[in-house]
């Protein structure tokens, strides 16, 4: 918290606080202002930081020295934070969004699926000038909020972001597919959602970015499995429960998977007959299973 209220500055001609010369999760942008997701996360540091000091051991308060000055910066900042969003219209299509970064928008703003297809991965065809001007996103950034905190949005404003940003995405980072598996899954986007995982799954067998040769993406090889078990389970923690919204995607017959909560060992499988949980380890835990809550039991079948 301090380090970002120490790197927000405070712009008078806008009434607001706001962080030049940063790179964004973008890595095909650099040293931009105002980039949303930097300013978002900052803001979120520091109302955790205010929403959680008084609950600190007084020890560690003596300790830290948190002045009274330094909350009531920190909660101005928080106040004020300026979070950029902005009205588009692309390809006939009107969309509110939140801007990736100051000035993001007046790019020449053509989806990568009306270039050419030889230009593809552009990192390996252009030159690095020419890919900071051009609107292409190499993995998600605006999108990447939405990811870490889905429940902190609404399904209007992930879908209104996702539908502008992802045809601008080239997905040449083996970060990228999987996050945007799990966005389009949340979004119901079934047939996107299986696209970005097979994206994901195949990157190296397919050599999608003709970079292979470098090494195997272990990046895209967990990514793959966070799509399924966060995609299509709909694997979430709210309020401290274990929330699961499975879904089978239409050519699948099945999936499953075992993971690991709070000490518990649950087997998740899912056909076309619906979604079974089994509690493999661990004392009775009650889940929300697409949205009913559910007592599991090591007898349970």
């Amino acid at each position: 918290a301090r380090f970002w209220a120490d790197r927000v500055h405070y712009s008078e001609r806008h009434g607001q606080y706001m962080i030049h010369g940063v790179t964004g999760p973008n890595e095909y942008e650099n040293n931009v202002n105002n980039n949303f997701y930097t300013n978002w996360m900052a803001k979120w540091v520091l109302q955790y930081a205010l929403e959680n000091y008084d609950d600190i051991a007084d020890d560690q308060k003596a300790r830290l020295n948190v002045s009274a000055d330094e909350l009531e910066k920190w909660q101005d900042i928080v106040a004020k934070m300026y979070l950029p969003e902005a009205d588009i219209t692309l390809k006939g299509k009107d969309y509110h969004i939140f801007e990736q970064h100051d000035t993001f928008l007046d790019k020449d703003l053509t989806p990568i699926a009306d270039m050419p297809q030889d230009i593809r991965p552009i990192n390996q065809n252009w030159s690095w000038d020419r890919i900071l001007r051009s609107p292409y996103i190499k993995q998600s950034d605006t999108l990447h909020a939405m990811f870490y905190f889905p429940d902190a949005f609404t399904e209007e404003e992930k879908r209104q972001n996702f539908e502008f940003y992802e045809p601008l995405t080239v997905h040449e980072s083996s970060l990228s597919p999987s996050v945007h598996a799990i966005l389009a899954a949340d979004l119901e986007m079934s047939d996107k959602a299986v696209e970005m995982y097979e994206r994901a799954a195949r990157l190296d067998l397919d050599n999608y970015n003709n970079d292979t040769e470098d090494g195997l993406h272990i990046t895209a090889m967990t990514g793959s499995w966070l799509a399924i078990v966060q995609g299509f389970a709909g694997m979430r923690v709210r309020d401290g429960q274990l929330h699961l919204k499975p879904f089978l995607p239409k050519k699948w017959d099945k999936y499953s998977f075992r993971l690991v909560f709070r000490g518990h060992v649950l087997e998740v499988s899912v056909d076309q007959t619906g979604a079974n949980v089994q509690l493999i380890s661990g004392d009775p835990l009650t889940i929300n299973l697409s949205g009913e809550e559910v007592t599991l039991s090591k007898s349970d079948k």
